[in-house]
Protein backbone atom coordinates (compact mmCIF):
# COMPACT_ATOMS: atom_id res chain seq x y z
CA UNK A 1 0.00 0.00 0.00
CA UNK A 2 1.27 3.47 -0.87
CA UNK A 3 1.94 5.90 1.96
CA UNK A 4 -0.06 9.07 2.45
CA UNK A 5 2.84 11.27 1.35
CA UNK A 6 3.32 9.24 -1.83
CA UNK A 7 -0.19 10.02 -3.07
CA UNK A 8 -0.77 13.45 -1.54
CA UNK A 9 0.26 15.38 -4.63
CA UNK A 10 3.02 17.11 -2.66
CA UNK A 11 6.67 16.39 -3.37
CA UNK A 12 8.79 14.82 -0.64
CA UNK A 13 10.89 17.93 -0.04
CA UNK A 14 7.77 20.02 0.64
CA UNK A 15 6.39 17.47 3.08
CA UNK A 16 9.75 17.23 4.87
CA UNK A 17 9.92 21.02 5.16
CA UNK A 18 6.35 21.16 6.47
CA UNK A 19 6.98 18.32 8.92
CA UNK A 20 10.21 19.79 10.30
CA UNK A 21 8.66 23.21 10.79
CA UNK A 22 5.57 21.69 12.45
CA UNK A 23 7.80 19.79 14.87
CA UNK A 24 9.74 22.91 15.74
CA UNK A 25 6.57 24.93 16.27
CA UNK A 26 5.08 22.28 18.55
CA UNK A 27 8.26 22.16 20.63
CA UNK A 28 8.40 25.95 20.98
CA UNK A 29 4.75 25.94 22.01
CA UNK A 30 5.49 23.51 24.82
CA UNK A 31 8.99 24.38 26.00
CA UNK A 32 11.15 27.39 26.65
CA UNK A 33 14.43 27.69 24.75
CA UNK A 34 16.96 25.18 26.03
CA UNK A 35 20.00 23.23 24.91
CA UNK A 36 18.60 20.79 22.38
CA UNK A 37 20.28 17.81 20.75
CA UNK A 38 18.72 16.46 17.55
CA UNK A 39 19.53 12.84 16.71
CA UNK A 40 19.14 12.38 12.96
CA UNK A 41 19.01 9.11 11.05
CA UNK A 42 19.66 8.45 7.36
CA UNK A 43 16.09 8.56 6.02
CA UNK A 44 13.22 11.05 5.79
CA UNK A 45 12.79 10.92 9.57
CA UNK A 46 16.31 12.27 9.92
CA UNK A 47 15.59 14.93 7.29
CA UNK A 48 12.57 16.04 9.36
CA UNK A 49 14.94 16.42 12.30
CA UNK A 50 17.40 18.51 10.30
CA UNK A 51 14.63 20.91 9.27
CA UNK A 52 13.32 21.12 12.84
CA UNK A 53 16.83 21.94 14.07
CA UNK A 54 17.18 24.66 11.43
CA UNK A 55 13.97 26.38 12.53
CA UNK A 56 14.75 26.11 16.23
CA UNK A 57 18.21 27.60 15.67
CA UNK A 58 16.72 30.43 13.61
CA UNK A 59 14.35 31.16 16.50
CA UNK A 60 17.23 31.50 18.97
CA UNK A 61 17.46 28.02 20.45
CA UNK A 62 20.87 26.48 21.23
CA UNK A 63 20.67 23.42 18.94
CA UNK A 64 23.15 20.76 17.90
CA UNK A 65 22.72 17.90 15.42
CA UNK A 66 24.81 15.33 17.22
CA UNK A 67 24.99 11.81 18.60
CA UNK A 68 26.26 13.12 21.95
CA UNK A 69 23.39 13.72 24.38
CA UNK A 70 25.56 14.69 27.34
CA UNK A 71 24.56 18.10 28.59
CA UNK A 72 21.34 18.10 26.56
CA UNK A 73 18.27 19.65 28.14
CA UNK A 74 15.94 18.27 25.47
CA UNK A 75 16.40 15.49 22.90
CA UNK A 76 14.68 15.26 19.52
CA UNK A 77 14.69 11.66 18.33
CA UNK A 78 14.70 11.69 14.52
CA UNK A 79 16.71 8.51 14.04
CA UNK A 80 14.19 6.06 12.58
CA UNK A 81 10.49 6.34 11.73
CA UNK A 82 7.68 3.83 11.39
CA UNK A 83 9.36 1.93 8.56
CA UNK A 84 12.29 0.62 10.62
CA UNK A 85 13.37 -2.78 9.28
CA UNK A 86 16.21 -3.63 11.66
CA UNK A 87 16.75 -4.07 15.38
CA UNK A 88 17.51 -0.89 17.32
CA UNK A 89 20.62 -1.20 19.53
CA UNK A 90 20.13 -1.44 23.28
CA UNK A 91 23.20 0.70 23.97
CA UNK A 92 21.77 3.61 21.98
CA UNK A 93 18.34 3.30 23.58
CA UNK A 94 19.94 3.25 27.03
CA UNK A 95 21.96 6.38 26.24
CA UNK A 96 18.90 8.30 25.07
CA UNK A 97 16.48 7.06 27.72
CA UNK A 98 19.04 7.55 30.47
CA UNK A 99 19.72 11.20 29.67
CA UNK A 100 17.08 12.29 32.16
CA UNK A 101 15.62 15.01 29.93
CA UNK A 102 12.41 15.30 27.85
CA UNK A 103 12.50 13.18 24.68
CA UNK A 104 10.45 14.17 21.63
CA UNK A 105 10.23 11.52 18.92
CA UNK A 106 9.29 12.27 15.33
CA UNK A 107 6.75 9.85 13.79
CA UNK A 108 7.39 7.03 16.28
CA UNK A 109 10.07 6.47 18.93
CA UNK A 110 13.13 4.96 17.26
CA UNK A 111 13.07 1.18 17.54
CA UNK A 112 9.27 0.93 17.41
CA UNK A 113 7.60 -0.95 14.56
CA UNK A 114 4.93 1.39 13.22
CA UNK A 115 2.59 -1.44 12.19
CA UNK A 116 2.70 -3.71 15.22
CA UNK A 117 3.45 -1.45 18.17
CA UNK A 118 6.26 -3.83 19.15
CA UNK A 119 9.91 -2.76 19.59
CA UNK A 120 12.48 -4.01 17.11
CA UNK A 121 15.22 -4.82 19.58
CA UNK A 122 15.43 -1.91 22.04
CA UNK A 123 13.36 1.28 21.83
CA UNK A 124 13.39 4.93 22.76
CA UNK A 125 10.80 5.86 25.40
CA UNK A 126 9.43 9.23 24.40
CA UNK A 127 7.64 11.81 26.50
CA UNK A 128 6.02 13.22 23.36
CA UNK A 129 5.63 11.74 19.88
CA UNK A 130 4.83 14.05 17.00
CA UNK A 131 3.32 12.39 13.95
CA UNK A 132 1.53 13.59 10.84
CA UNK A 133 -1.81 13.20 9.04
CA UNK A 134 -3.17 10.24 11.06
CA UNK A 135 -2.04 7.97 13.87
CA UNK A 136 -0.40 4.65 13.06
CA UNK A 137 -1.11 1.32 14.80
CA UNK A 138 2.02 1.76 16.94
CA UNK A 139 0.53 4.89 18.50
CA UNK A 140 -2.43 2.99 19.94
CA UNK A 141 -1.27 -0.62 20.39
CA UNK A 142 0.66 -1.62 23.49
CA UNK A 143 3.49 -1.46 24.29
CA UNK A 144 3.89 1.16 21.58
CA UNK A 145 1.28 3.45 23.11
CA UNK A 146 3.20 3.59 26.38
CA UNK A 147 6.54 4.09 24.59
CA UNK A 148 5.14 7.01 22.59
CA UNK A 149 4.07 9.05 25.60
CA UNK A 150 1.67 11.78 24.52
CA UNK A 151 0.90 11.59 20.79
CA UNK A 152 0.22 14.73 18.76
CA UNK A 153 -0.95 14.56 15.16
CA UNK A 154 0.01 17.59 13.09
CA UNK A 155 -1.17 18.83 9.69
CA UNK A 156 1.60 19.05 7.10
CA UNK A 157 -0.62 19.61 4.07
CA UNK A 158 -1.73 16.08 3.22
CA UNK A 159 -5.41 16.40 2.15
CA UNK A 160 -8.09 14.27 3.81
CA UNK A 161 -9.02 12.95 0.37
CA UNK A 162 -5.92 10.76 0.54
CA UNK A 163 -7.89 8.49 2.87
CA UNK A 164 -10.15 7.49 -0.01
CA UNK A 165 -7.15 6.13 -1.88
CA UNK A 166 -5.50 4.55 1.13
CA UNK A 167 -8.81 3.00 2.29
CA UNK A 168 -7.40 2.08 5.71
CA UNK A 169 -9.03 -0.82 7.55
CA UNK A 170 -7.79 0.40 10.95
CA UNK A 171 -9.15 3.32 12.97
CA UNK A 172 -9.03 4.64 16.52
CA UNK A 173 -12.23 4.18 18.51
CA UNK A 174 -14.61 7.05 19.16
CA UNK A 175 -18.08 7.16 20.65
CA UNK A 176 -20.69 6.30 18.02
CA UNK A 177 -24.30 7.39 17.73
CA UNK A 178 -26.19 5.44 20.38
CA UNK A 179 -29.83 4.30 20.23
CA UNK A 180 -32.28 7.10 21.00
CA UNK A 181 -35.54 7.02 22.90
CA UNK A 182 -38.57 7.38 20.67
CA UNK A 183 -41.32 9.79 21.67
CA UNK A 184 -44.04 7.17 21.23
CA UNK A 185 -41.81 4.25 22.19
CA UNK A 186 -42.25 1.63 24.91
CA UNK A 187 -40.01 -0.90 26.61
CA UNK A 188 -40.43 -3.53 23.90
CA UNK A 189 -39.15 -1.04 21.31
CA UNK A 190 -35.88 -1.02 23.21
CA UNK A 191 -35.41 -4.77 23.05
CA UNK A 192 -35.41 -7.71 25.41
CA UNK A 193 -32.00 -8.98 26.50
CA UNK A 194 -31.24 -12.29 28.19
CA UNK A 195 -28.18 -13.05 30.30
CA UNK A 196 -27.49 -16.70 31.08
CA UNK A 197 -26.66 -17.31 34.74
CA UNK A 198 -24.09 -19.61 36.25
CA UNK A 199 -24.89 -22.00 39.08
CA UNK A 200 -26.16 -20.98 42.51
CA UNK A 201 -22.66 -20.23 43.80
CA UNK A 202 -21.65 -18.36 40.64
CA UNK A 203 -24.39 -15.80 40.05
CA UNK A 204 -22.56 -12.51 40.55
CA UNK A 205 -20.96 -12.17 37.12
CA UNK A 206 -24.18 -12.66 35.18
CA UNK A 207 -25.94 -10.25 37.51
CA UNK A 208 -23.34 -7.58 36.75
CA UNK A 209 -23.88 -8.15 33.02
CA UNK A 210 -27.66 -7.99 33.37
CA UNK A 211 -27.58 -4.77 35.36
CA UNK A 212 -25.18 -3.23 32.83
CA UNK A 213 -27.46 -4.20 29.94
CA UNK A 214 -30.39 -2.51 31.68
CA UNK A 215 -28.35 0.59 32.48
CA UNK A 216 -27.30 0.80 28.81
CA UNK A 217 -30.92 1.13 27.74
CA UNK A 218 -32.36 -2.30 26.97
CA UNK A 219 -36.14 -2.19 27.54
CA UNK A 220 -36.23 -5.48 29.40
CA UNK A 221 -33.47 -7.67 30.81
CA UNK A 222 -33.97 -11.20 32.09
CA UNK A 223 -31.56 -13.47 33.94
CA UNK A 224 -32.00 -17.08 32.81
CA UNK A 225 -30.96 -20.09 34.85
CA UNK A 226 -31.81 -23.08 36.97
CA UNK A 227 -34.22 -22.69 39.89
CA UNK A 228 -31.54 -22.69 42.60
CA UNK A 229 -29.59 -19.93 40.86
CA UNK A 230 -32.73 -17.86 40.26
CA UNK A 231 -33.54 -17.99 43.97
CA UNK A 232 -30.18 -16.37 44.68
CA UNK A 233 -30.77 -13.71 42.03
CA UNK A 234 -34.21 -12.98 43.49
CA UNK A 235 -32.53 -11.66 46.61
CA UNK A 236 -30.47 -9.16 44.63
CA UNK A 237 -32.41 -7.80 41.65
CA UNK A 238 -35.58 -5.80 41.18
CA UNK A 239 -35.83 -4.30 37.70
CA UNK A 240 -34.09 -7.34 36.16
CA UNK A 241 -36.48 -10.23 35.60
CA UNK A 242 -35.92 -13.95 36.13
CA UNK A 243 -36.83 -16.94 33.95
CA UNK A 244 -35.90 -20.54 33.25
CA UNK A 245 -34.45 -21.78 29.97
CA UNK A 246 -37.87 -22.13 28.31
CA UNK A 247 -37.70 -18.42 27.54
CA UNK A 248 -35.10 -19.14 24.85
CA UNK A 249 -38.00 -20.19 22.62
CA UNK A 250 -39.51 -16.68 22.74
CA UNK A 251 -38.96 -15.08 19.30
CA UNK A 252 -39.23 -11.59 20.81
CA UNK A 253 -35.81 -11.90 22.50
CA UNK A 254 -33.40 -9.54 20.71
CA UNK A 255 -30.04 -10.25 22.36
CA UNK A 256 -28.54 -13.02 24.49
CA UNK A 257 -25.32 -13.00 26.50
CA UNK A 258 -23.73 -16.22 27.68
CA UNK A 259 -20.39 -16.57 29.41
CA UNK A 260 -20.04 -14.57 32.63
CA UNK A 261 -19.43 -17.35 35.23
CA UNK A 262 -21.59 -19.70 33.16
CA UNK A 263 -19.25 -22.59 33.96
CA UNK A 264 -16.67 -24.28 31.76
CA UNK A 265 -18.45 -27.49 30.88
CA UNK A 266 -20.44 -29.38 28.28
CA UNK A 267 -23.72 -27.90 29.47
CA UNK A 268 -22.51 -24.37 28.69
CA UNK A 269 -21.33 -25.57 25.28
CA UNK A 270 -24.78 -27.00 24.53
CA UNK A 271 -26.39 -23.74 25.63
CA UNK A 272 -24.10 -21.90 23.21
CA UNK A 273 -25.26 -24.15 20.39
CA UNK A 274 -28.93 -23.60 21.25
CA UNK A 275 -28.52 -19.84 21.57
CA UNK A 276 -26.73 -19.56 18.24
CA UNK A 277 -29.73 -21.24 16.61
CA UNK A 278 -32.10 -18.49 17.79
CA UNK A 279 -32.89 -15.27 15.95
CA UNK A 280 -31.30 -13.08 18.66
CA UNK A 281 -28.02 -11.19 18.52
CA UNK A 282 -25.46 -13.10 20.62
CA UNK A 283 -22.58 -12.21 22.91
CA UNK A 284 -20.16 -15.04 23.70
CA UNK A 285 -18.02 -14.15 26.69
CA UNK A 286 -15.64 -15.83 29.12
CA UNK A 287 -16.77 -19.38 29.98
CA UNK A 288 -18.80 -19.70 26.79
CA UNK A 289 -15.63 -19.21 24.76
CA UNK A 290 -13.55 -21.59 26.85
CA UNK A 291 -16.27 -24.26 26.86
CA UNK A 292 -16.12 -24.34 23.05
CA UNK A 293 -12.34 -24.11 22.74
CA UNK A 294 -11.71 -27.85 22.35
CA UNK A 295 -13.81 -27.94 19.18
CA UNK A 296 -13.31 -24.50 17.63
CA UNK A 297 -14.32 -25.49 14.10
CA UNK A 298 -17.67 -26.68 15.40
CA UNK A 299 -18.24 -23.30 17.06
CA UNK A 300 -17.32 -21.46 13.85
CA UNK A 301 -19.81 -23.64 11.98
CA UNK A 302 -22.61 -22.82 14.45
CA UNK A 303 -21.85 -19.11 14.10
CA UNK A 304 -21.75 -19.14 10.32
CA UNK A 305 -24.81 -21.35 9.76
CA UNK A 306 -27.32 -18.85 11.08
CA UNK A 307 -26.97 -15.61 9.14
CA UNK A 308 -30.09 -14.06 10.66
CA UNK A 309 -28.20 -12.70 13.65
CA UNK A 310 -24.82 -11.23 14.53
CA UNK A 311 -22.35 -12.71 17.01
CA UNK A 312 -19.73 -10.92 19.08
CA UNK A 313 -17.03 -12.73 21.06
CA UNK A 314 -15.20 -10.92 23.86
CA UNK A 315 -12.03 -12.85 24.77
CA UNK A 316 -9.08 -11.65 26.77
CA UNK A 317 -5.69 -12.87 25.57
CA UNK A 318 -5.89 -16.18 27.46
CA UNK A 319 -9.33 -17.07 26.14
CA UNK A 320 -8.29 -15.94 22.67
CA UNK A 321 -5.31 -18.32 22.69
CA UNK A 322 -7.48 -21.23 23.85
CA UNK A 323 -9.90 -20.77 20.97
CA UNK A 324 -7.68 -19.54 18.14
CA UNK A 325 -4.23 -20.82 19.10
CA UNK A 326 -1.16 -18.88 17.96
CA UNK A 327 -1.92 -16.41 15.19
CA UNK A 328 0.86 -14.34 13.64
CA UNK A 329 1.08 -10.57 13.37
CA UNK A 330 0.11 -7.55 15.43
CA UNK A 331 -2.83 -7.55 17.80
CA UNK A 332 -4.90 -6.00 15.00
CA UNK A 333 -3.80 -8.73 12.59
CA UNK A 334 -4.58 -11.51 15.08
CA UNK A 335 -8.03 -10.17 15.93
CA UNK A 336 -8.87 -9.69 12.24
CA UNK A 337 -7.77 -13.24 11.40
CA UNK A 338 -9.86 -14.61 14.27
CA UNK A 339 -12.91 -12.69 13.07
CA UNK A 340 -12.45 -14.04 9.56
CA UNK A 341 -12.02 -17.61 10.81
CA UNK A 342 -15.02 -17.57 13.11
CA UNK A 343 -17.43 -15.27 11.30
CA UNK A 344 -17.92 -13.30 14.54
CA UNK A 345 -17.03 -9.77 15.57
CA UNK A 346 -14.04 -10.11 17.90
CA UNK A 347 -13.37 -7.85 20.89
CA UNK A 348 -9.82 -8.78 21.91
CA UNK A 349 -9.65 -7.15 25.31
CA UNK A 350 -6.78 -5.38 27.04
CA UNK A 351 -5.52 -1.88 27.66
CA UNK A 352 -5.47 -1.61 23.85
CA UNK A 353 -8.69 -3.48 23.09
CA UNK A 354 -9.08 -4.32 19.39
CA UNK A 355 -12.51 -4.72 17.77
CA UNK A 356 -12.31 -6.67 14.50
CA UNK A 357 -14.87 -7.46 11.80
CA UNK A 358 -14.72 -10.54 9.52
CA UNK A 359 -14.39 -8.21 6.52
CA UNK A 360 -11.02 -6.94 7.79
CA UNK A 361 -12.05 -3.70 9.48
CA UNK A 362 -10.46 -3.11 12.87
CA UNK A 363 -10.75 -0.49 15.58
CA UNK A 364 -8.41 0.12 18.52
CA UNK A 365 -9.80 1.61 21.72
CA UNK A 366 -7.66 4.12 23.61
CA UNK A 367 -9.88 5.61 26.34
CA UNK A 368 -9.66 2.77 28.87
CA UNK A 369 -7.77 3.70 32.08
CA UNK A 370 -5.74 1.07 33.98
CA UNK A 371 -8.31 1.18 36.79
CA UNK A 372 -10.52 -1.09 34.63
CA UNK A 373 -8.32 -3.99 35.72
CA UNK A 374 -10.74 -5.01 38.47
CA UNK A 375 -12.82 -8.14 39.05
CA UNK A 376 -16.11 -8.10 37.14
CA UNK A 377 -15.09 -5.37 34.71
CA UNK A 378 -15.34 -7.72 31.73
CA UNK A 379 -18.81 -8.83 32.81
CA UNK A 380 -19.93 -5.21 32.77
CA UNK A 381 -18.55 -4.81 29.24
CA UNK A 382 -20.45 -7.90 28.10
CA UNK A 383 -23.62 -6.42 29.57
CA UNK A 384 -23.13 -3.01 27.92
CA UNK A 385 -22.68 -4.75 24.59
CA UNK A 386 -25.75 -6.93 25.11
CA UNK A 387 -27.84 -3.88 25.97
CA UNK A 388 -26.81 -2.11 22.77
CA UNK A 389 -27.42 -5.19 20.62
CA UNK A 390 -30.83 -5.64 22.21
CA UNK A 391 -31.77 -2.17 21.00
CA UNK A 392 -30.92 -3.06 17.42
CA UNK A 393 -27.45 -1.62 16.93
CA UNK A 394 -25.38 -3.24 14.20
CA UNK A 395 -22.89 -5.59 15.86
CA UNK A 396 -19.63 -3.92 14.85
CA UNK A 397 -20.91 -0.47 15.77
CA UNK A 398 -22.28 -1.84 19.04
CA UNK A 399 -18.97 -3.51 19.88
CA UNK A 400 -17.04 -0.28 19.28
CA UNK A 401 -19.55 1.77 21.27
CA UNK A 402 -19.61 -0.72 24.15
CA UNK A 403 -15.85 -0.67 24.57
CA UNK A 404 -15.82 3.13 24.45
CA UNK A 405 -18.66 3.42 26.99
CA UNK A 406 -16.86 0.96 29.27
CA UNK A 407 -13.68 3.05 29.24
CA UNK A 408 -15.61 6.27 29.60
CA UNK A 409 -17.43 4.95 32.68
CA UNK A 410 -14.12 4.08 34.32
CA UNK A 411 -12.57 7.42 33.42
CA UNK A 412 -15.44 9.19 35.19
CA UNK A 413 -13.95 8.05 38.52
CA UNK A 414 -10.68 9.88 37.86
CA UNK A 415 -8.11 8.66 40.36
CA UNK A 416 -10.74 7.28 42.75
CA UNK A 417 -10.98 3.57 43.41
CA UNK A 418 -14.07 1.76 42.16
CA UNK A 419 -15.37 -1.76 41.71
CA UNK A 420 -17.43 -3.31 38.93
CA UNK A 421 -20.74 -2.55 40.65
CA UNK A 422 -19.79 1.12 40.90
CA UNK A 423 -18.86 1.10 37.21
CA UNK A 424 -22.41 0.31 36.12
CA UNK A 425 -23.72 3.56 37.59
CA UNK A 426 -21.39 5.60 35.35
CA UNK A 427 -22.52 4.07 32.04
CA UNK A 428 -23.82 6.94 29.91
Amino acid sequence: MKSADAISGLDASTLIENAGRAVAEEIVRRFGARKTVVLCGPGNNGKDGVVAARYLKAWGWPVAISDDVSGAELIIDALYGAGLNRDFPQSLADKINGAGVPIISIDVPSGLDGNTGQPRGACVKADLTITFFRKKPAHVLQPGRALCGEVVVLDIGIPDSVLETLAPKFRENTKLQLPRFETAGHKFNRGHALVISGGKFNTGASRLAARAALQTGAGLVTLVGEADALKVHANHVTAVMLADFKILDDPRITAICIGPAAGVNERTREHVKSILATQAQVVLDADAITSCAKKPLELYDWIQKNTSHQVVMTPHEGEFARLFGTLEGSKIDRAAKAAQLSGAIIILKGSDTVIAHPDGRATVNTNAPPSLATAGSGDVLAGILTGLLAQGMEAYAAACAAVWLHGNAAAAFGQSHFNAEDLICKIS
